[in-house]
């Protein structure tokens, strides 16, 4: 088991200005970073961040620190996730840096690191970034230390890119409200649809610094909701505030989920042969995925939570579709990394391929009722090895038989354990979940 001090499954994420989130910090991170890239020579790494106001401040310790460590610095401003991953690759840099907390408040801000190759960095190279943290910051001599610059068309290279991964796609005729969460894909998004030939209307597309995920994106849809029902749209897209997420608003102002995107994108591509094996969900995938997935003969395994997890998935069975019910959803083949954009775009090819509405395509999978309850954890313990736990989630088992499924799943960032309960009876699911819950609570105190 690798113990890593600050990087997570999502890089380093935290409340600015508590440790490790601060400027002296990543005054520090830039340098160790760049240490670990530039032991081979020269290095070049590019940096992007979102809309948050402490972007910033962040850009410019990384900066700085690169530099000591003799280090050349691209600077992409204000630019989704996925775009730097791409970017990152076609500026053959050797690695690239975002500043975001993806769809996190505009107080919290973090790190994310991507390899030349566009991938997220393997555990041994975070480690040797962790290990380069603990080492006095020496500056190279002068004449070594790296220069920075802006890369001015790094918004149309990306948007370019975005529309190469859909060949063909026409969206003229089609309305579609879009809600960048006031985030990355504020200035990029709106361009990728109206190029392609919608008719676009744009919420959540006027980032301060501090508004970024406030009341829109993929995690408040409200509004998006309301304004694709008022204005007789097509459908809503909506994306996070670091743009590597998407979610949908059909014409009925009704939410589709990441499973029910995937199952969209898994059907047209099996019967387009664009889908070699199957699909990568997670833990937290829908049973109506895995039973609607079935009946097109496409097999689904379940990685933990988190895309990393996901990526590991697809890699190691050579499949190109995976994601999560969040709306982070990886088409290998087109990129190396979760991308809204271009996620968004493999559905719309297939709503289009199928004449289909949002709301028609989904109604080949039905999602099972799902039930969720948080009990909180007073102490640290694997609540997974108390008998009356396990007894309890064999019992909820029998009763849901075939038609249903049971998940204990300790919470990675809080005290807590999620009990989840799904089955095809919303009664017998509700039932059943607050019975294992209390149970489980019983075993605690």
């Amino acid at each position: 088991m690798i113990t890593k001090t600050y990087f997570g499954t999502d890089g380093i994420r935290g409340r600015v200005g508590r440790s490790p989130i601060t400027a002296d910090f990543m005054l520090k991170l830039g340098w160790a970073a760049g240490r670990v890239f530039s032991r081979h020579g020269k290095s070049k790494i590019l940096i992007g961040k979102d809309t948050r106001i402490s972007g910033y401040m962040f850009e410019s310790a990384l900066e700085a620190g690169l530099s000591a460590a003799g280090v050349d610095i691209l600077l992409l401003g204000p630019m989704p996730t996925p775009a730097i991953a791409y970017l990152t690759k076609t500026f053959r840099a050797d690695a690239g840096i975002v500043i975001s907390a993806s769809h996190n408040p505009f107080f919290d801000n973090g790190i994310k690191f991507f390899s030349g190759e566009g991938t997220k960095l393997s555990d041994e190279m975070e480690l040797a970034i962790e290990a380069e943290l603990q080492q006095a910051m020496v500056t190279v001599e002068s004449d070594h230390l790296g220069k920075a610059r802006r890369v001015d068309d790094a918004g149309g290279r990306y948007v370019e890119y975005c529309k190469s991964t859909a060949p063909g796609l026409s969206l003229k005729g089609k309305k579609i409200v879009i809600d960048c969460a006031h985030g990355a894909t504020y200035d990029v998004a709106p361009k990728v649809f109206s190029e392609l030939g919608a008719d676009i209307t744009v919420i959540g597309n006027k980032p301060n610094g501090l508004n970024i995920n406030e009341g829109v994106g993929s995690t408040s849809p409200k509004q998006l909701k309301q304004v694709v029902l008022e204005s007789n749209a097509d459908l809503g897209i909506a994306f996070d505030g670091d743009g590597d997420r998407v979610l949908m608003v059909d014409d009925q102002g009704e939410l589709v989920d990441g499973d029910e995107l995937l199952y969209i994108i898994a059907r047209n591509r099996k019967e387009n042969g664009g889908l070699n094996g199957g699909v990568v969900g997670t833990l937290m995938t829908n049973l109506g995925l895995e039973r609607a997935l079935e009946k097109l003969d496409i097999p689904l395994v379940r990685a933990k939570v988190g895309d990393r997890y996901v990526l590991e998935l697809l890699s190691s069975h050579n499949w190109i579709l995976g994601g999560e019910n969040s709306g982070h959803l990886v088409c290998k083949d087109v990129s190396t990394t979760g991308d809204g954009i271009v996620s968004a775009l493999q559905v719309l090819k297939a709503l289009v391929a199928y004449d289909q509405s949002l709301y028609q395509a989904k109604s080949g999978m039905r999602k099972f009722p799902q039930e969720m309850i948080n009990v909180q954890l007073p102490r640290k313990m694997d609540i997974l090895a108390q008998p009356e736990v396990v007894s309890g989630v064999q019992a909820a088992e029998k009763e849901l038989g075939s038609s249903g499924r049971v998940l204990l799943r300790p919470s990675g960032t809080e005290p807590v354990v999620r009990v989840m309960v799904e089955g095809e009876d919303p009664a017998l699911v509700r039932k059943v979940c607050r019975h294992l819950a209390a149970q489980v609570e019983n075993a605690i105190n």
